[in-house]
This record gives structure tokens, sequence and C-alpha cells, in this order.
């Protein structure tokens, strides 16, 4: 064992390689304990311990005692169905490494994680190519998590207590059974690459664009039909990626459109007419709806919805060759849209409008993929 494995030594750290020996945890529990003993006299602490690609069942015992200043542990490529309490005891782990393993059951991870001093360490953790069906509540209060990896999993959602890992800045969630992406996405504001490729998601919630961080989103090979207008507020954007889904090549109208309430034609009138008004003169559920106007995005009109709306696909140049279908809202059905095909003769100075918009969020973009 001690010619078959590898030992890095650099100044004032050291690394174990022991990766595609193909041994036992019996075999390697002795091994490592054997190494503990000798480096409870040396100079230099053990920072990485690289075990991926044996046949480890469970996390050797030895981790604990033998290795308290460990930084980086990779048991990847392994048959792992938990990671057992001796993690607990890495007291300074920053990087974990366990994908490829069978890590998906209730007991998966150690209890107790939340409240273990790696929820203050742990930084990195890659849990892809397992067999999660949800993403376990304990990863959800690491809170010093930069990087979190799940994809090739089976993940069915997206928890809305993503947004508690606050210093999250690469997602990766590829290659899952996901349907929806929670608005509660959109409240990471260190989120730099966001990866949600090869699942089953539909739509897009405007609140992905609250993350003004995000540098690349990768949407290929989900089932989009349009992305949401507020899409060109990520100013940071520089790769978007959507190959692979349904995006639709000419224009499309959607004016599935119900009757405004009364309510609403009441405050549609006072907003259009800016007719003036104190707490007295209304009614109280009124004054509260006054509140939650939209502006119709189409200049033209001067219009103002609440409830009731037509949803409408508008398509706009990035890069000067791709159209993406962006989401729109119009007051009514007889409002002058803003959007017209790209063939169409005559194009309305909305229309010119928005491809202006979309003309600076296309020099912003560096890269789209779309095929």
């Amino acid at each position: 064992m001690e010619e078959a494995g590898a030992s890095v030594v650099t100044a004032g750290e050291a690394e174990l390689n022991w990766s595609r020996l193909s041994v036992s945890t019996e075999t390697l529990e002795s091994e490592l304990e054997a190494r503990g003993e000798e480096r409870r006299g040396a100079r230099e602490a053990l920072l990485r311990l690289l075990l991926p690609h044996n046949r480890l069942v469970s996390l050797p015992r030895a981790l604990g005692s033998g290795f308290p200043h460990l930084q980086l542990l990779d048991v990847s490529g392994n048959a792992l169905t938990a990671l057992g309490p001796e993690l607990l005891a890495l007291r300074g782990l920053r990087t974990l490494l366990a994908k490829n393993n069978r890590l998906g059951g209730p007991s998966a991870l150690p209890k107790g994680l939340a409240q273990s001093p790696l929820c203050r360490s742990l930084q990195v953790l890659n849990l892809s190519g397992n067999c999660f069906q949800e993403v376990p509540a304990s990863l959800l209060e690491l809170r010093a998590l930069q990087t979190l990896s799940l994809g090739g999993n089976q993940l069915q959602s997206i928890p809305a207590e993503i947004e508690n890992l606050q210093s999250l800045e690469c997602l990766y969630l590829g290659g899952n059974f996901i349907k929806e992406i929670p608005p509660e996405l959109g409240n990471l504001p260190s989120l730099n690459y966001l990866v949600l490729c090869d699942n089953k998601i539909q739509s897009v919630p405007p609140q992905l664009s609250q993350l003004h961080s995000l540098r690349s989103l990768s949407l290929h090979n989900n089932l989009l039909t349009y992305l949401p207008r507020e899409i060109l507020n990520l100013i940071h954007l520089e790769e978007l990626s959507l190959r692979g889904n349904p995006l639709v090549v000419r224009f499309v109208r959607d004016l599935t459109y119900d009757p405004p309430t009364l309510l609403e034609l009441a405050a549609r009138t006072i907003k259009i007419r800016n007719i003036s008004y104190t707490p007295y003169d209304l009614p109280g559920n009124l004054l509260r709806y006054l509140g939650s106007a939209s502006n119709c995005p189409n200049p033209k009109c001067g219009g103002v919805y609440f409830d009731c709306c037509v949803r409408q696909i508008k398509f706009v140049d990035f890069c000067g060759k791709y159209r993406l279908p962006l989401m729109h809202y119009l007051c009514s059905p007889e409002c002058s849209s803003p959007c017209s095909s790209a063939s169409h003769s005559s194009t309305s100075q909305s229309e010119s409008d928005s491809e202006d918009e979309a003309s600076v969020a296309a020099r912003r973009m560096q890269k789209v993929l779309l095929g």
C-alpha cells in the first residue's frame, strides 16, 4: 500500500493521494490509522486527502481522529450510501467531493450537519451523480457554501429555502427532473453561475432578473417556449445557453383574455385620467388595489392594468443573429401591440423601442447558445 499510494508534501502542507487503488474500506482504515499516527508527530499538517475510485462503502473511522486539519476530501466514484458522523469531526473542511456514489437515502448525510462546524467552514460541495430525489434540508443550512453541485441526481424540485445560501456563487442542478424554478432563487446576491440544463423546466420566473451578479445561465434541453422580458435586466450576463428548447421561430400571440372586474375598471379609470382623491374618498379595497398597478409596455398606449392583462410573446434580436421570445403583458387585446413579426413591413415605434432595448442588452451578451 505504501508504494501504490502517493504522498505529496509541499512547503508546510501535504497531500495524500490514494486514488484508483481499488482498496476496500477495511484496508484503507488500517492505512489511514497508521498515517494518522505518523502525522501526529509531523510538522506539516495533512490538508488534502484524495480517495476517489476505490471500493469504499463507508467513510473510514480514522478520518475524525487522525486528520483534524483536513481542508479537502475527495471520496468520489466509490460505493458510499451514507456520509457518516466521521465527517463532522473535520472541523476545518472546505471542499467535499462525493460525486458518483450511491448517496440519496434519508441517512445519506450525518445528523447534526447543520449544527456542526462544517456549517461555517464548508465552501465547496459536490454531490453530483448520486440518487437524491430532493435537496437535503441540512444542506440548506450550510451558510458558507460558495459552490453546490447536485447534477445528475433525481431531484424533482428546488426548495424555496435555497435562498438561505447567501454566499452561493455557483449552483449546478443540471440533469435532474426539475419542472419549476422557485422565485426565491432570485434572492442569491452572489450567484455567478447557474446551471439548470437537462431538466423539464417550462418557464423562467421574472425574479431571476434580481441575480445582478449572474454571468452564466445554462437552460439548454428544457421545455422553454419563452423567456420573461425582465431577463434583459441581467446586466452582467455573458453566456445564455438555450439550445434544445422548443423556442418557436415565428411570432406567437396569446390573446386569452378575461374581461376586467368592476374593481379593475374603476382603478384603471382613476389611474389613466389622473383623478385626484384622498383616503376618505374611496373604499379601502380600492385604495389598496391602486398600489398594484402596472404600466402597459406599449409607450403609445399609456394604459395600466392590474389583474387582467393579455400575455404576448415578443421576439427580439440578440447578438444580431438569434431571436429570443420574451414575455410582454398588455392592458387589453385592443391595445396597439409593441410586437410584430420580424418580416412585417411597417415596424411600429413601440417595436423600435423594444428592439433598441434588446440591442443594448445584446451588446452586453457575449455568447447566446441556441444550437
